[in-house]
């Protein structure tokens, strides 16, 4: 999901026009902000890179809604505060250009009007998702 010849890159700005490279480059031109990405089953697998989240998070993307996540791509969401969501009916039924909303509080996520529940976020994980990730969420609690 994102080519290790740009590992060496540090600015996220920089870093999204990288994403998609080795798999489909054309997917970016659907990101954007506010764009909730969908995905299939087991996201992620095989990329334990932080860059892929910092780059969607660059894109202005504030959530990932999937069928199914890889351990360390959902680790690396929840350090870097960038909402995920397993949701598989939800991912199913999500085509380009549905509109998607998230109610994290009701535990739902609506896909063109279709109402699908979703578990709640833990509160440790919506604290580190509101400040940005556990960098930012630490600093906060060091002063």
């Amino acid at each position: 999901m994102y080519p290790g010849s740009y590992l060496n890159v540090e600015d996220p700005e920089e870093m999204k026009q990288y994403l998609f490279d080795g798999y489909d480059p054309s997917l970016r031109d659907q990101l954007g902000p506010g764009a909730i990405v969908v995905t299939g089953r087991n996201f992620g697998l095989g990329s334990s890179r932080e860059h892929v989240v910092q780059a969607l998070k660059a894109w202005g993307v504030p959530a990932v809604v999937g069928k199914s996540f890889a351990r360390i791509f959902r680790r690396n969401c929840v350090n870097l505060g960038l909402a995920i969501f397993e949701a598989p009916d939800a991912a199913e039924t999500a085509q380009p250009g549905s509109r998607i909303r998230i109610d994290t509080e009701a535990g739902e996520i609506v896909v063109d009007g279709r109402t699908f529940t979703t578990p709640p976020v833990a509160g440790l994980v919506a604290e580190l998702q509101a400040a940005g990730g556990l960098v930012p969420w630490t600093k906060e609690r060091a002063r």
